[in-house]
């Protein structure tokens, strides 16, 4: 039997419709130019490309570790394991430095670039999710719909924004790219990617990679979600892979950057 919707629920519907045919937020395309291999052993957290490598946090206790590895086979070049009470999470690059994060240990691994060997440690209260560098400030997610600044030096506390769709929070924000003034980010557990305007806290762009998922032969296993975007800032290629899946791919994504 059909329900009679009142006049004032289509009001209401109506008000809906024309809300979503006004949305602000662009859908970008991308163009798979290449797939490559990826160790499906590792638990995606965090990735980043620096000098035609890339560095890779995996996460999971015991299992979690940072790695530098070769891009056109997957095959890992070097490797720092984890204590098996530490979950790793978000990486980023700053200077000649890696800083790599912990789900709810509350400490932040500095690394040497070049070795992978530790440096120092940082401490932060709450969980740790991602982690970008845009040059002069760590930007930090830990699940929310609000993104940290912190001071790469210190990693103290510097700041926080609201990231908001369309006037509407957006929570889960995960494994972070800083690119251009934007943030590209992961949302936990779904198929889409959102680039943040970092002035504004506004999404200005969002990615369904689904089809990327079946593509790479994603497992079965809930866990295997998309995560994972690095940026090459010379081509202008991003790399996209999720937890466990035997693929990476080089995308180029169009609509980016934005025309002003």
């Amino acid at each position: 039997m059909k329900k009679n919707i009142s006049a004032p629920a289509l009001v209401v519907l109506a008000a809906l419709a024309a809300s979503c045919d006004r949305s602000s937020v662009a859908e970008l395309e991308y163009v798979v130019e290449r797939t490559l291999p990826h160790d499906s052993t590792a638990y995606t957290q965090g990735l980043l490309l620096h000098d035609g490598s890339l560095f890779e946090s995996t996460g999971q206790y015991g299992r979690s570790s940072l790695r530098r590895v070769a891009i056109a086979t997957g095959r890992v070049l070097a490797r720092h394991d984890l204590a098996d009470d530490h979950f790793g999470e978000g990486l980023a690059l700053v200077g000649d430095r890696l800083v790599q994060l912990t789900w709810k240990a509350g400490l932040a691994f500095v690394y040497e670039l070049a070795t992978l060997a530790p440096v120092d440690t940082f401490t932060y209260e709450g969980e740790g999710w991602g982690l970008c560098h845009d040059g002069e400030r760590l930007v930090m997610s830990d699940g929310s719909s609000s993104l940290d600044m912190r001071d790469p030096a210190t990693f103290e506390l510097t700041g926080s924004l609201r990231v908001t769709r369309d006037g509407y929070s957006v929570a889960g924000l995960n494994e972070l790219e800083c690119v251009d003034g934007h943030v590209f980010a992961n949302i936990y557990q779904s198929h889409e990617i959102v680039r943040i305007e970092m002035a504004t806290g506004k999404v200005t762009g969002v990615i369904d990679a689904y089809s990327l998922g079946l593509r790479a032969g994603r497992p079965a296993d809930a866990d295997a979600v998309l995560n994972g975007i690095a940026y090459d800032g010379e081509s202008g290629a991003f790399y996209l892979t999720g937890k466990h899946w035997p693929h990476l791919f080089e995308v180029a994504i169009e609509g980016h950057p934005p025309e002003r």
